[in-house]
Parts: C-alpha cells; sequence; structure tokens
C-alpha cells in the first residue's frame, strides 16, 4: 500500500509541477521578456503532494481530487492576506454580476478575521441594513450552523439564496451582553449607486453609496440636475462617501475628475510587476470604458471650484478613499468625518479557465501626496464631533493585513483619532448601541451633515478638531 501511495504522489508532484510551470509562463507572458521565471520548490512540492497521498489513502471519508484541489488553492489565497481569493464558477458570475450593481443576497460587506466573518459595512436599501446589521458585527452563526472553521467563501454561500427566502444570522456585537439575532429575507439587491438632492437653494448633496460600472455616467446627470434645479448659484457641495465599501477603480478615477482640474493625479499604484504601477489622472482615457463619449465634458464649469466638503467614516474604504484622498491632497475639498477603514490594496481578477478565477492583491494605492492608504485610511482634515465609530472594524484590525510601507505612518494616524475619542469614550458609550436603527445618511437627524452645512454658513466647526495631516 505504501508503494501505492509514493508512486501516486511521484505522479501528482509531475502534476502539480505542469500546473505551476504552465502558470509561471502565463503570467510572465505579460511581462519584460528579460524577466527570469524563478525555480519551483520541488521540495515543498514533494511535501504538498505526500500530504494529498495521505488524505487520499487514509482520511476517514473518501475525498475528490477536485475538492481537494481547490481548497488547497483556496488556503494559498486566503493566507496572503484579507482579500486575496479563488473565485469558482458561481462566485466570479457574482463579481461580474455585482459590477453592474445588481446581485442576490443580504447586502452585507464581509471579510474573514480569525476563523469568523466580520462585518465591513452593510449596504444601504438592503435586508441587512435595514435590520440594523453594523460595522463590526461578528457573524457566528448562520441559521443553526456555526460560522467558526468555515471559509469566507463558505460563509457568503450560505448568506446567498433565491430572493425571498428567510435566514436566521446571530451575530455577536460589541458592548452587547448577548449575541444579537436577526431574520432576515433574501432579495434581489439593486444598490443605487449615486443619490442626490438639493439640501436648500444653492447647497448641493450627492452620496455615492458603491463605485459601479456607471457611476460616473450617475454622477454627471445628478451634478447637471443640481445645478439646473438651484434657484441661486451653487455655494456648496457634499460629497457624501460613508459606508461606501469601494468597488471598481475607474468609478474613483471619474469622481474625482468631476471635482479636479484636468490631468491632475488621481491616484497611482506600487507593486513588483511594470503592469502594478500605474499613474491615474482626470481625463478620460482613465476612466471611460472603450471609447464611449465622455459623459464629464459638459459638466457646469462652477463644478470644479464650488467649496465642497466629502464626508468619510470608518465605513468609507478602497475606491472611497482614492476619492477623499485625492480631493484633499489637491485641496479641491475639505474632508471631514473619521478614520476610513484604510483598505488601500489592489486586487487584480486574474481568470484561469473554466470560468474560474484568482482576486489576487497586487499593489498599493498611494494619495497624490504619496501617502499610503493601506491600514492607515484618511485622516479627516476635521474629526466628527459626534462620531461613535472610532472602535469600528478596520483593515489594520484584520489578521495578515499587509503593512503599507510607511513605518510610523500609520500609528500615529490612528492614534490621533483614538486620543480624541478617548477624552470623551465615557459620554459616546451611551449613543449609537442604544439606537433602534442606523442612521439614514442625508436626512434632518444626519448629525455629521447639519455639521457640514454649518461649516459652509460659518457656524463652524472648533479649530481644535482640525488635523494637521493632508491625507493617506
Amino acid at each position: 500500500m505504501s508503494n501505492i501511495v509514493k508512486k501516486a504522489g511521484l505522479v501528482f508532484v509531475g502534476a502539480i509541477t505542469g500546473v505551476m510551470l504552465s502558470l509561471n509562463f502565463s503570467a510572465i507572458a505579460k511581462r519584460d521578456s528579460t524577466e527570469i521565471m524563478h525555480p519551483l520548490p520541488i521540495e515543498e512540492l514533494r511535501t504538498f503532494a505526500q500530504v494529498f497521498g495521505r488524505i487520499k489513502s487514509d482520511y476517514v471519508e473518501s475525498v475528490e481530487d477536485k475538492r481537494l484541489i481547490t481548497e488547497a488553492i483556496n488556503g494559498m489565497l486566503v493566507g496572503l492576506d484579507p482579500h486575496s481569493s479563488y473565485l469558482d464558477k458561481d462566485e466570479y458570475k457574482e463579481l461580474q454580476i455585482g459590477t453592474h450593481g445588481e446581485f442576490g443576497g443580504l447586502g452585507i460587506q464581509v471579510t474573514m478575521e480569525d476563523g469568523l466573518v466580520k462585518v465591513i459595512s452593510p449596504i444601504e436599501d438592503t435586508p441587512a441594513f435595514r435590520a440594523g446589521i453594523q460595522t463590526g458585527d461578528l457573524i457566528v452563526k448562520l441559521d443553526d450552523t456555526a460560522v467558526k472553521g468555515m471559509t469566507l467563501t463558505e460563509a457568503i454561500k450560505l448568506m446567498r439564496g433565491k430572493p425571498k427566502t428567510a435566514i436566521k444570522i446571530t451575530v455577536v456585537r460589541e458592548g452587547e451582553k448577548e449575541p444579537l439575532v436577526f431574520n432576515l429575507v433574501r432579495d434581489i439587491i439593486k444598490i443605487q449607486s449615486v443619490k442626490s438632492k438639493l439640501l436648500e437653494p444653492g447647497y448641493a448633496y450627492i452620496r455615492i453609496t458603491q463605485f459601479q460600472e456607471y457611476t460616473g455616467e450617475s454622477l454627471a446627470k445628478a451634478i447637471k440636475t443640481l445645478f439646473s434645479e438651484s434657484t441661486k448659484p451653487m455655494q456648496g457641495l457634499i460629497l457624501d462617501l460613508r459606508n461606501d465599501p469601494g468597488g471598481l477603480l475607474n468609478g474613483a478615477v471619474a469622481v474625482s475628475a468631476a471635482f479636479l482640474p484636468e490631468n491632475a493625479l488621481v491616484v497611482y499604484t506600487e507593486g513588483r510587476t511594470a503592469d502594478a504601477k500605474m499613474r491615474l489622472h482626470a481625463n478620460p482615457e482613465y476612466y471611460l470604458r472603450g471609447h464611449g463619449r465622455d459623459y464629464l465634458q459638459d459638466l457646469p464649469g462652477e463644478i470644479k471650484t464650488v467649496p465642497m466638503i466629502t464626508l468619510v467614516n470608518g465605513g468609507s474604504a478602497s475606491a472611497s478613499e482614492i476619492v477623499a484622498g485625492a480631493l484633499q491632497d489637491h485641496k479641491r475639498s475639505i474632508v471631514m468625518g473619521s478614520q476610513t477603514f484604510g483598505k488601500g490594496s489592489v486586487q487584480t481578477v486574474l481568470p484561469l479557465g473554466n470560468d474560474t478565477a484568482i482576486k489576487l492583491t497586487t499593489a498599493l494605492y498611494y494619495t497624490p501626496n504619496g501617502h499610503s492608504i493601506q491600514a492607515t485610511g484618511i485622516t479627516p482634515d476635521i474629526l466628527d464631533e459626534s462620531a461613535d465609530d472610532d472602535q469600528r472594524l478596520r483593515e489594520a484590525d484584520l489578521s495578515r493585513h499587509i503593512a503599507n510601507g510607511q513605518k510610523g505612518e500609520k500609528k500615529s494616524a490612528v492614534e490621533k483619532v483614538t486620543e480624541e475619542s478617548a477624552n470623551k469614550s465615557q459620554k459616546e458609550e451611551s449613543k449609537s448601541k442604544k439606537t433602534s436603527g442606523p442612521i439614514e445618511f442625508g436626512s434632518e437627524d444626519d448629525l455629521l451633515l447639519i455639521q457640514a452645512m454649518n461649516y459652509f454658513k460659518g457656524i463652524t466647526t472648533s479649530p481644535e478638531k482640525k488635523s494637521d495631516s493632508a491625507g493617506g
């Protein structure tokens, strides 16, 4: 029997070696032809093959080869950082559908932390948001199934399902003595990327909930409508990026380009390969898909100069941090709110064939002034006086998160927020944890929006709340 296992292991080494070689050749085909391919770790692959053989021969139940190999791929990617992952056929399809703004589920952005599922942010106007799921909630049960030990992919599959079907989610929330149980009904999640309204004549409000394929076009339409409907010249514009988990990079560039001068640097990336080193500017070649008409070319000229305030919080991540950082660094907008999530890494979706793909972290984002967003986020110019999310889950709290490469910067940025909150922690303890539901952004009860309007009108926030940081 042992000889059979050894032979099977050797064959598997050959198979794995062949696959790795083909993947390596495929990967370097896009790189400089002078780059030398790294040699394969034969000893480690042999150990891998031995483990495979032992599972096939000795595990208590028979396991399909496909399942073992898929789980091995998952393990390689999950072990790298919180955002790299393997996408099977269904997940790859859902990712493609999701960028169009419609998919099935509950409306929760989640990540994996120490074998458990944590909520990054509930998406507005979804079952999860309406039920009161909050950022930082730790999901411990899905129906009667414990989450501990699942992969993130497995947990997401349990949360997904046919519309109108029910699921019970049990969460542990900081500050609550007992687990909270939410009975949700799955639905088709249709995300309205851009929402807008006139707060009063001369003052406009634009909220971006997520960066999707057509966010740029939707923003352009909203701007034109707001300027045409205002009975007074525009005196102030509030861009709300709170709880915006990010999305497509070209959408972030488009939103930034709407407010910045032409050719202004929006963001740049640094990675190991030539393809991972990008500099994206505020002009059409960086935000248009294909050769379509430039939907930003006929915006009102005042959109480049109208006073702006950008609202952010701990749920603002990725693409929303890129926009906030670009507007802040170019001194185009005051950034108001609390420290952002700090998701400053680039995930590239690399198709593998058979309708599967891997989502691989390939670079880090930097604001125009060279500040790394990764694990730090954007530090507001004016800190939110009513903030209650200083203890929210952020990128720096995730295990295996990638450091930003700027020694000391992460600590100083986070400490600024922590020190501010420490002085008022006793007062804040009784706040939002006791509320019956989430505050509707843009409503008359939105304290940060009121603060922004007061700032525009000269009822300014106390100067000691301002930060010396220019971003990232």
